[in-house]
Formats: structure tokens, C-alpha cells, sequence
């Protein structure tokens, strides 16, 4: 299942909780509305019900559709899917993006034993068409990161590895957005937790409808032109070894976010470096999701 915020001219700024399919938008809550039925009427609500919604919007998707509860893709607006209470960042989880920070951004050239970890706040979320903000007084190394980003489904806590993708709910798309020259005595929070750093959506896709989530081909455009380009089965840590290392010390609630890491291609590491100007366009691109697609704009 595609789920998504949208908007439409119609309904004006007021988002709706939709699923994509078909090349249709199907209004959710209108379908429930309609059957007399019950539905969490946004995503962060849909995700924190459970396996309960989910169930509940599948009746009504294989029930009747009336008209005016769906739309073309083409007339609705996605929307940032929703705000999660955390984002958990995963640093250099593939080897060769390794081996390209420790050229360019002096972090170790071996390989973490661990999972290196940091935080995003939700301040930094943004959505799908929104700027990304460039401040020129803060930097001038604005890089770009494409990662899938893992949606939990259900509170996890010192869960086994085993354990790990029944915690899950699906999957997204984050751009986590670094400013190079704000890394402050070896801490990223600065470097990577400003307003707007972390683009995420358009969609979260349901765990079921990607069976193999270690499988998924990744890019990242910079004005059309191909900056990145991988396979999630690159990772250093796969998905249920994060759950497992960050479920070890820290609750994983419904919603939470888990950006697991960008390949290599990043600005920083380019030759000479290339960073994020006014005026570019960035996009992001996970197979089975979708494109993330957000402009670059002056700040000040």
C-alpha cells in the first residue's frame, strides 16, 4: 500500500490522508466517512493504530469507491506525510561512502565496528516541493544525501535481529541534507539538524509491498544530473541490525524515522567538491517508492 498527504485544489491546504494506486489518489478518510466506518484521519495516526487501520483501509479500498473519493495523480499535491517524533541518522553505512569521507571530511578510513548514529530534529522535516534552505551566513557546503528511510510500526525495545522487521511499518525516502562546514568538534546535530535538512516522502510504502527492502536501487540528481547512484544491499548494517542496535538502549516508537545511511557520490567527495547552490533542484529516488523532489532556495 502507497500511502501519502495530499492536498487538491478543492479541498484547499487542508491535508487528506490518501493511498496511491492504480494511478488514482483514494481519499481515505471520504471512503470511511462514506461506509460509516472509522479511520485515523492522518498518517502519524494511521501508523501509531496499527495493524487495526491498516486492515480496516484494505476493506474499504476492495469495497465500493463512490464518486468524488478519488483523484488523479495529477490533480493532488503530496505533502510532507508527517512529522515523526524522532529521526534516527545512520553515518557511513556503505563502505565506499566510507572511503570517501575519510578523504574528504577527515572521518576514520576503517570501517565503524558499530552503527555511528546521530539525531535529526523534527524542525529539520520537510516535505516533498518544499525549499531546502541555503544560508549563506552559516555555509557554503550544502551537500545532499539519499537514503531509504525506515518507518516504525510498532514499539521497539532490545529487539533481536530476529524480531526486527515485524517492527516495522514501511519505507520512505529522506534527503539528509548536511551543511559540510558546520560539523562542530567531530558532532553532526548543527551540521545536519537545521530547519529543512531533512526532506522526506513523497510516500510510505506498507512493509508487504516491499518484500526485499536490502534490495533496492538508490540514486540522487543534482539539476538532472546523476550525482549517486547505489543498492540498498550495500549497506555496512543491514535494516534489522539497526533496529537491534538502536532498540538496545533507545524506545523505537510508531512513527519514528530511521535514515540507514547514503551511498557514496556525495558533494563533499567529489573532485573538486560540489555542493548545493539557489537555484538547483535535488532529487532523491529509492526504487519502489518514488522520487523526493525539493529546490534549493536562498535563505536570507
Amino acid at each position: 500500500m502507497r500511502l501519502m498527504t495530499f492536498t487538491t485544489p478543492a479541498a484547499g491546504v487542508l491535508p487528506r490522508l490518501g493511498v496511491e494506486a492504480d494511478g488514482l489518489v483514494h481519499d481515505l478518510p471520504a471512503l470511511a466517512d462514506r461506509a460509516g466506518a472509522s479511520l485515523p484521519p492522518d498518517l502519524l495516526s494511521f501508523v501509531q493504530a496499527g495493524p487495526a487501520a491498516l486492515e480496516a483501509a484494505r476493506r474499504l479500498l476492495d469495497g465500493p469507491r463512490p464518486a468524488g473519493a478519488a483523484h488523479r495523480l495529477d490533480e493532488v499535491t503530496p505533502c510532507l506525510p508527517y512529522r515523526p517524533g524522532k529521526i534516527i541518522g545512520v553515518g557511513l553505512n556503505y563502505v565506499e561512502h566510507v572511503a570517501e569521507s575519510s578523504r574528504s571530511l577527515d572521518t576514520d578510513e576503517d570501517l565503524p565496528p558499530r552503527p555511528v548514529l546521530f539525531g535529526k530534529p523534527a524542525t529539520a522535516v520537510t516535505g516533498p516541493g518544499r525549499p531546502v534552505l541555503h544560508n549563506a551566513d552559516l555555509t557554503t557546503q550544502l551537500d545532499w544525501e539519499c537514503e531509504l528511510a525506515v518507518v516504525i510500526g510498532r514499539t521497539a525495545f532490545r529487539v533481536s535481529e530476529e524480531e526486527a522487521y515485524a517492527h516495522v511499518f514501511g519505507y520512505s525516502i529522506l534527503n539528509d541534507i548536511s551543511a559540510r562546514d558546520q560539523r562542530r568538534s567531530g558532532q553532526w546535530f548543527f551540521s545536519k539538524g537545521q530547519d529543512s535538512y531533512a526532506p522526506f516522502g513523497p510516500v510510505v510504502v506498507t512493509r508487504d509491498a516491499i518484500p526485499d527492502p536490502m534490495a533496492l536501487d538508490l540514486s540522487l540528481r543534482v539539476n538532472g544530473v546523476i550525482k549517486q547512484k547505489s543498492n540498498t544491499r550495500h549497506m555496512l548494517f543491514p535494516i534489522a541490525r539497526l533496529i537491534a542496535d538502536i532498540s538496545s538502549g533507545m524506545t523505537l516508537e510508531p512513527g519514528d524515522v530511521i535514515a540507514t545511511g547514503s551511498p557514496s557520490g556525495v558533494g563533499a567527495g567529489m573532485v573538486p567538491p560540489q555542493y548545493l547552490v539557489p537555484g538547483d533542484t535535488v532529487e532523491a529516488t529509492v526504487e519502489r517508492i518514488g522520487t523526493l523532489t525539493n529546490p534549493v532556495v536562498d535563505a536570507r
